[in-house]
């Protein structure tokens, strides 16, 4: 009879400690009740719990969580409607604060991201919400980090993946930068022209007052196109040739001679 009692005695204790007995992984915490009041967070590993007084209604998974949203049709300072999808990085810090403050805090940081974007966006214009993305995403998660820090959540980023306007406007800007483009491609050209213009004005000066220079330059031309293109044929107008010398000697040796006898060559015509 005592041998009975004692082995019903070790089989109630056993289910005991196996009904009080709990697990969680690493990255994970239970909240514990006792009695239906806070009574702690237990975890990682193993850990018993006071059959039935003490019980974990909730797991919290305490590994950054990545949380995609969309805020449609928001409108900019400027009355401009814009689809903004948007991806948040954060965390649970303090699991019992994210239990015990907030009904579901998964939610509720969603619900405070999307509001927060929809009114950073409608007090920004479009250009600032297009141009200053890194700047609009670093007060995003300022602000939400602010919010939700009483229910024990870290925003750690928020990030604006895509930002879509009406296609009617998207054609209007394409047309503004094409037109711009054009503009300053023109204006580039004109600058060059003068520029040009400017050089060609000094080499003028140039061969004015040395019309050696101006044979020389008139004869290397002459070479370039010849060697560039052997076995054409190169018409040369009478006035040149005379000026040049080139039905005697080389031009080069006539000019020489011309010079030191203290003559001027004949200008090229």
């Amino acid at each position: 009879m005592e041998g009975v009692i004692l082995v019903f005695v070790v089989v109630v204790v056993a289910i005991v400690v196996l009904a009080s007995l709990r697990q969680c992984a690493e990255w994970e915490r239970k909240v514990v009740l006792r009695l239906g009041r806070f009574a702690g967070v237990r975890g990682p590993g193993v850990f018993f719990l006071l059959p039935f007084i003490e019980q974990t209604p909730f797991t919290v998974d305490l590994r950054t969580v990545t949380s995609a949203f969309t805020a449609e049709q928001t409108l900019t300072r400027d009355n401009v409607p814009v689809n903004v999808d948007t991806i948040i990085y954060w965390r649970v810090i303090d699991p019992a604060r994210a239990v015990l403050q907030v009904e579901d805090y998964r939610l509720a940081v969603l619900g405070a991201a999307q509001t927060a974007l929809r009114d950073i966006i409608g007090r920004s214009n479009l250009s600032r919400v297009l141009a200053e993305r890194t700047a609009i995403d670093e007060e995003l998660t300022h602000v939400l980090d602010a919010q939700t820090e009483p229910w024990g959540v870290k925003v750690t980023a928020v990030l604006m993946r895509d930002i879509k306007i009406p296609d009617a406007l998207q054609d209007a800007m394409s047309r503004v930068a094409q037109a711009e483009r054009e503009r300053d491609a023109r204006v580039i050209l004109g600058q060059s022209e003068t520029l040009i213009a400017q050089q060609f004005a000094e080499a003028g000066e140039v061969y004015a007052n040395n019309p050696m220079a101006l044979h020389l330059r008139g004869m290397n031309m002459l070479y370039e196109t010849m060697r560039q293109n052997p076995g054409s044929i190169v018409i040369i107008p009478a006035s040149a040739v005379e000026s040049m010398a080139l039905g005697g000697m080389t031009g080069i040796t006539a000019l020489a001679q011309n010079v030191s006898q203290g003559e001027s060559p004949p200008a090229a015509s």
